[in-house]
């Protein structure tokens, strides 16, 4: 069969070959059993039911031993025969671009290349799926190659409820992806639902199939990276020769080595998972492989004397390179961490003195010895940290919910008030007083063309329009301004592609809005050869509210609560998204978070033009109001200056209190 013929049927009408799982891709760990022996078979009923009843004899007896060998129903059998890419826009069978857009993103999500298990359709975090199971995926791609663009497909946690009839207007796909009622919303709850084939944690960017890989987070690990080491160096000192020591190379956390380079200095980035650190070695993300401990102290010593720029994957522990380090006094200037800390108890970060595969077999034989291994580690690595931290390190948080399990397993991590931490999130110190309150945000498009030129004229573009703009703009956001253009200029030659050809870049509402508008009247002129997918990470002004991560600088008590973000999807909705996703978890765990995302498709029509101005403008400026409200300096600048320039915009205003009124009435 052709792919188009493929994709067309959907569930096949003959029951295909059993298939094994490949050995030459990365596979979820096993999850733990859960299910009660009446769940299990709630769990076969419901993935039984995609499939013809003539087939369930024979699929029964191999789900159940899917669901007893992995904790969940895949359906391996259904995977699909051709291979899973990116393809040209042209090359997917669809009644529209928008559906055929989808598609690319899709399969995009789930390529070897970029996902993290792509068999059990896991693009990053450990456990961040586009679908719980192959059939799921079969049916989306059929709806998306028969849908008109006046139909809306929903799917509710990657189940494709059916296609509705809507408008022109309305967005093409509606996802969302484990909303579980608040109080069936415990980690085995999460657990036991998706188990039994009825929810799934979408993460961040794979629920919303707009991830593309490390780069979609290399740019904002460099930018903290860089304004980390302005925080920690004097004036006039270089990053070359300083270290960054870190952990985790998996879908996102891979970023950070190829940040570390383009900051120019030391990366250190420890992983327990061999096949995932070979991986980013082999992809041109790291620089060098070293497994024994010894040789890393020495490498880094020389690293250090020389003022390299270099990075470093160390496969094993980062506890023990914590505390190696501090028995050697080598000095780390700064420290994170982004293992999967949303994820503890799954794969999600690992416990010292035991190998990658010791762990996995302990946390599926034996989840409590495994949870309490994990906390002990976790206490470890606290302690470690303090000492560093003791000698002038600068530790921060890295949103992955590391300092919230560390307290949560007794580690020494809290401040003396017994409320905060001790180290700042990066959102905090970083991220949310100097980009996000004026509304710089990780923008990011791809060229559906497929080609190189394509996007290299993306990225001339996007300099140009920024290099305008920062003419007019402000003496506050001058850094971040130049910041943007100085990576947009280097971006092709630092290598950041991993399958789709997708670019990733910082700004406001205006350097969104005008970007997108350039690309549109490319692709009109026929400049650009195909449309562009517009969207962005959740990770965001005003896609998310979570409150040790990207809300972790709003201060009025309002970070707990989460408006913004369904406001932001609904917003974006009848604005002209051409998709949208909203996800209960995502980046700091499931119950922890609520995040939403949307993709737009440009193609040079007038309508897109239309669309990319209303929605763009709102997306980013629902979250500057939301953080001006809280009284954030920056986003009271910022909002004003929009309200000047935009006369429809009318945001409420706090009144400013003086704070010897409060001493007063307070004492």
């Amino acid at each position: 069969m052709t792919l188009k013929s493929e994709i067309q049927q959907g569930i096949p009408t003959q029951l295909p070959s059993k298939k094994h799982r490949s050995e030459t891709v990365s596979h979820a760990p096993k999850r733990k059993d859960i299910l009660s022996p009446e769940e299990k078979k709630l769990a076969l009923r419901n993935a039984l039911r995609y499939f013809p009843i003539e087939w369930h004899e024979e699929l029964a007896p191999e789900f159940l031993a899917e669901l007893k060998d992995f904790g969940r129903v895949y359906m391996y059998r259904f995977m699909p025969d051709y291979e899973m890419r990116a393809r040209a826009i042209e090359e997917y069978p669809a009644k529209s671009s928008q559906t055929a857009a989808i598609m690319l993103m899709i399969q995009n999500n789930l390529d070897p290349a970029v996902a993290q298990h792509p068999e059990e359709l896991i693009t990053y975090g450990g456990n961040g799926a586009v679908f719980q199971n192959w059939a799921q995926y079969l049916l989306v791609m059929k709806y998306l190659s028969e849908m008109t663009n006046e139909q809306t497909l929903h799917l509710y946690s990657g189940h494709p409820m059916g296609l509705f009839p809507s408008s022109k207007e309305a967005p093409r796909v509606v996802v969302t992806n484990g909303m579980m009622i608040p109080n069936y919303s415990k980690p085995d709850d999460w657990e036991k639902y998706n188990a039994l084939g009825v929810t799934q944690y979408g993460q961040m960017t794979a629920g919303s199939f707009m991830y593309i890989g490390p780069q979609g987070i290399v740019h904002g690990t460099t930018i903290t990276v860089m304004n980390a080491f302005r925080k920690k160096l004097g004036t006039g000192e270089r990053p070359a020769g300083k270290i960054f020591l870190t952990a985790g190379l998996g879908g996102m956390s891979g970023a950070q080595p190829k940040a570390g380079n383009i900051a120019g200095c030391i990366t250190i980035c420890a992983e327990v998972n061999p096949a995932a650190a070979r991986k980013r070695h082999e992809q041109g993300w790291v620089d060098e492989l070293i497994e024994n401990l010894d040789e890393l102290v020495l490498r880094t010593q020389l690293a250090k004397r020389n003022e390299e720029v270099v990075s470093m994957a160390f496969i094993g522990n980062v506890v023990d390179v914590w505390e190696r380090f501090d028995s050697e006094e080598i000095f780390v200037e700064l420290g994170s961490d982004q293992t999967s800390l949303h994820n503890p108890w799954a794969g999600g970060y690992y416990p010292v003195g035991l190998s990658f595969e010791e762990s996995n077999l302990l946390m599926a034989e034996n989840p409590e010895v495994f949870k309490e291994k994990v906390q002990e580690t976790l206490r470890r690595h606290a302690a470690s940290i303090n000492k560093h931290a003791a000698k002038g390190t600068y530790f921060f948080d890295y949103g992955n919910a590391f300092l919230l399990e560390a307290s949560r397993a007794g580690a020494e991590v809290m401040a003396e008030n017994g409320i905060d931490f001790r180290y700042p999130s990066y959102v905090q110190d970083i991220l949310g007083p100097m980009c996000f309150d004026y509304g710089f945000g990780p923008f990011r498009w791809v060229c559906t063309s497929g080609k190189a030129e394509d996007l290299r004229l993306t990225d001339q573009i996007a300099a140009e329009v920024l290099k305008g703009i920062m003419e007019n703009s402000p003496a506050s956001i001058q850094q971040q301004m130049q910041d943007n253009i100085t990576w947009i200029e280097e971006a092709d030659k630092n290598k950041l592609v991993v399958g789709s050809q997708a670019r990733i870049l910082y700004a406001d509402a205006e350097g969104r809005a005008k970007i997108a508008k350039a690309f549109n009247d490319a692709i009109l002129a026929g400049q650009i050869s195909a449309p562009v997918v517009l969207g962005r990470d959740h990770h965001d002004v005003s896609g998310t509210d979570s409150p040790f991560r990207e809300t972790s600088n709003i201060y009025d008590g309002s970070k707990f609560t989460a408006d913004m973000a369904i406001h932001n999807v609904i917003g974006d909705s009848f604005r002209g998204a051409t998709w949208i996703s909203i996800h209960n978890g995502g980046g700091v765990g499931w119950g922890e978070v609520m995040n939403g995302g949307f993709g737009m498709v440009l193609d040079g029509s007038e309508d897109a033009e239309q669309k990319l101005k209303a929605m763009l403008f709102y997306d980013v400026n629902n979250g500057i109001a939301r953080r001006a409200w809280a009284r954030n300096s920056g986003s009271l600048e910022a909002i004003q200056r929009e309200m000047d320039r935009s006369p429809g915009l009318k945001v409420t205003l706090p009144n400013l209190v003086n704070e010897d009124i409060l001493k007063s009435v307070l004492g």
